[in-house]
């Protein structure tokens, strides 16, 4: 009796060694590659630096508008917080036991605000801004947070080019189980 069933084991084992052979060797049928039109349409992260900004440009006054009917309701009129997150203020509260964390006082690059604001805004419908609009809306944000002159048209030169007050402070992680050294050029 038992080799009865040690046959029958290998007998299973041998239909499965087959089994996962023949699905190694044909295709599933279903999928295709990407084409390069779909990359594109998806590779759309900017980088601290700017680099992949899209043509286009916005003003504060253009970004205001925007603001009021596409953030305000979760944002506050100006900013100031509501169901979302507070975006303007917090200036020199990041060394206190209450910190404000907000686009003015603690982001540190402004290309990623525009990132953030394309990929995930509003929240309603990610990505349904045009690149003009949230160039717009950036350029509200900066101009709240009083990184901006409010007559200001922001595009990819004029956005990398701004220097966020709390740049210096962000620091590699010193913790010896983290294998990830700063990255300053080619990220």
């Amino acid at each position: 009796m038992p080799s009865r069933k040690l046959y029958l084991a290998a007998l299973a084992a041998l239909a499965l060694a087959s089994a996962t052979s023949a699905q190694a060797q044909s295709p599933y049928g279903i999928g295709r590659a990407a084409t390069p039109a779909e990359i594109a349409g998806w590779n759309i992260d900017v980088d601290r630096y700017g680099n992949n900004l899209p043509p286009g440009s916005g003003t504060v006054s253009h970004g205001r508008e925007v603001f009021d009917q596409q953030c305000a309701a979760c944002h506050g009129a100006k900013g100031e917080g509501g169901l979302g997150d507070k975006l303007v203020g917090g200036q020199g509260t990041l060394a206190t036991p209450k910190p404000v964390r907000t686009v003015g006082s603690y982001w540190p690059y402004a290309p990623t605000l525009f990132d953030y604001i394309r990929r995930a805004m509003p929240q309603s419908a990610p990505q349904s801004l045009s690149n003009e609009d949230v160039y717009a809306v950036s350029a509200y944000i900066l101009n709240l947070n009083g990184l901006m002159p409010a007559d200001a048209t922001l595009d990819a030169k004029t956005l990398s080019a701004v220097k966020m007050p709390n740049r210096s402070m962000f620091v590699g992680d010193p913790r010896p189980d983290v294998k990830n050294p700063e990255c300053m050029t080619g990220c």
